[in-house]
């Protein structure tokens, strides 16, 4: 039977193994979402903001590994895409979004909600293309599906809205080629890397998210090498748990052990990471790094030994060639820096912690004293949440204290806008996660910031009833911005949010809200949201002068930060 494009098009997606497909509906989308209503195997999730839409489409690519797809109607329905296939495209994960588009015939003639959607999308997609003809199909199809895949990105289609209930001629069955061979570096260029490591005294591993499928050959390298490990916040996931190696995270939210195993090692050796603040990187030493992506190499620091493939397969052929360095020294103090490191935030996790410590200091200080630590709180879930729990985290604070006190074990996993750096991704891709996998516990970690900004999709995780555990770090702040101005010597400014009550706001919307204005009644609220059945918010007032001390914190920053809390004492009222 000749089939119509849209009904190609849907079929080929159910043949893909796509089981949902998320965004508004709108009329250019209608033979589409007609032909997802009546197909076995594929469902329609309607949200509230496209940008939700395609968070969700991007969660579900990076959790399965296969293609995410996303809708967006005439003009704005497509523009409110962006900022999600933005956030797929710096993950690297594939992503399908289809376009509605105005009907051909009044395509160029400046027609009410027309958006030239090729140009729209040339920053972001590896492929975008316009259906002006069913005769196309399933041609520009494949050749949408193939760019993202192959090149793990965003492919952009769009269809006029006349144009996906025509029927396609020569009707055939679409041809997707299986998934990329795994590359292997050259010998000249392993035995090169092999001298550099085999002469090297201080080895230190940086170990990204492209090394996820190699933990046992990384292991081992650490092993055999006696070399710290030092995990960019993606390869918590993976590589934090059971793992003897790893001295946690660099950057602005690691600590002083990685730093220190960075800045004291002869020899570093990237693993599938293009960890971009060259400012944390070490200097003097010698450079190896092996990626799949050719265009990483080098772009962050100067390589000696740039090595293109697969991690795994690349240290199965590597291994071989090196040495055991039998000299632990290097690894065994930056493990101690790390045990001294966990053990004092160990103890900012006590909920009591300040009034025992501080007393009246810190409350004549900062007038926060009855908020909840936010370094308790997320220790609180982590002991809650299950071993196999996908934990999403907005940009900003949220992630810091996910980073330090939530620990990727067992079969845990986690996602956040960690390259775009978008706010609003967390509860939105916790909605598409929780979709892949109904019986899987899914843990946002929401700034109230964050989560203001798509607080309507809050009724589509009613709607299909999804079992969500949202945490609010409710600190009334844009704490990351606060904490950059502070640091920069200027007062907090602009940074204040009128929040409501969140709980309040998810009772209202259908949801269980648990409230939470205080460090005693902490550890019964998060008991009690991950016990509640359904979908529950969590709102913690969190003490929004809590600081996130970074790895090497600098004299400048310790004066950026002095000034800038006398500048705020003595600015006059209502400035």
């Amino acid at each position: 039977m000749t089939r119509t494009v849209a009904q190609l098009i849907v079929d080929t997606l159910a043949e893909l193994d796509v089981r949902h497909v998320f965004g508004v509906v709108g009329d250019a989308l209608n033979p589409l979402t007609d032909a997802i209503r009546t197909t076995e195997g594929i469902d329609w999730v309607g949200c509230r903001h496209e940008e939700a839409a395609a968070f969700a489409a991007g969660a579900q690519s990076q959790l399965s590994g296969k293609l995410g797809v996303c809708m967006g109607t005439v003009g704005p329905g497509s523009i409110h895409l962006l900022n999600g296939l933005y956030d797929a495209a710096k993950s690297g994960t594939p992503v399908l979004a289809i376009a509605g588009q105005v009907p051909l015939a009044e395509l160029g003639s400046d027609y009410f909600q027309e958006v030239d959607n090729d140009l729209l999308f040339k920053d972001v997609a590896v492929f975008r293309a316009t259906i002006t003809s069913p005769e196309q199909l399933p041609r520009l199809l494949e050749s949408a599906v193939r760019a993202a895949v192959g090149e793990g990105g965003v492919a952009v289609l769009t269809v006029p809205g006349d144009l996906g209930g025509q029927e396609v001629p020569g009707d055939r069955k679409v041809r997707i080629p299986p998934a990329r061979a795994l590359t292997r570096p050259s010998e000249e260029d392993l035995l090169a890397a092999a001298d550099l490591l085999n002469a090297g005294e201080r080895v230190t591993l940086l170990v990204g998210r492209g090394a996820r499928g190699a933990r046992a050959q990384v292991l081992e390298l650490a092993e055999r090498l006696s070399a710290p490990m030092v995990l960019t916040l993606k390869a918590k996931e993976g590589f934090e748990g059971d793992n003897p190696y790893q001295v946690g995270q660099t950057g602005l939210i690691g600590n002083p052990a990685a730093a220190h195993a960075l800045d004291s090692c002869d020899t570093l050796l990237m693993l599938g990471t293009d960890f971009p603040y060259r400012d944390w990187y070490p200097t003097g030493c010698k450079v190896i790094q092996i990626d799949l992506r050719e265009r990483h190499l080098g772009r962050r620091i100067a390589v000696d030994a740039p090595l293109v493939g697969d991690v795994g397969t690349a240290l199965r052929a590597l291994l071989p060639h090196l040495a055991q360095v039998p000299d632990r020294a290097h690894l065994d103090d930056a493990r101690e820096r790390f045990d001294d490191w966990q053990d004092k935030q160990r103890k900012l996790t006590d909920p009591e912690h300040d009034h025992r410590l501080l007393g009246r200091l810190r409350s004549a200080f900062d007038n926060h004293d009855g908020d909840v630590r936010p370094e308790a709180l997320a220790a609180a879930v982590d002991a809650c949440a299950s071993e196999d729990a996908v934990f999403t985290s907005d940009t900003g604070m949220a992630t810091v204290w996910l980073s330090r006190f939530v620990e990727m074990r067992g079969g845990r996993s986690l996602l956040g806008s960690f390259n775009l750096g978008s706010m609003a991704n967390a509860m939105p891709q916790a909605l598409g996660a929780q979709l892949l996998d109904p019986e899987r516990q899914v843990v946002a970690f929401c700034g109230d910031g964050g989560l203001s900004m798509l607080l309507g999709d809050l009724m589509t995780i009613k709607t299909y009833r999804l079992p969500v555990k949202l945490i609010v770090f409710d600190n009334r702040r844009l704490g990351m911005v606060k904490l950059e101005q502070e640091q920069a010597g200027l007062p907090e400014f602009g940074t204040e949010l009128d929040n409501p009550d969140f709980a309040a706001v998810a009772t209202a919307l259908g949801l269980t809200g648990i409230r939470v204005t205080g460090p005693g009644e902490l550890e019964e609220g998060v008991r009690r949201a991950f016990e509640t059945p359904g979908p529950v918010l969590l709102d913690v007032l969190t003490n929004p002068q809590e600081l996130a001390v970074p790895g090497k914190p600098t004299v400048e920053q310790g004066w950026g930060f002095a000034i800038a809390k006398i500048k705020e004492t003595l600015r006059s009222p209502g400035h």
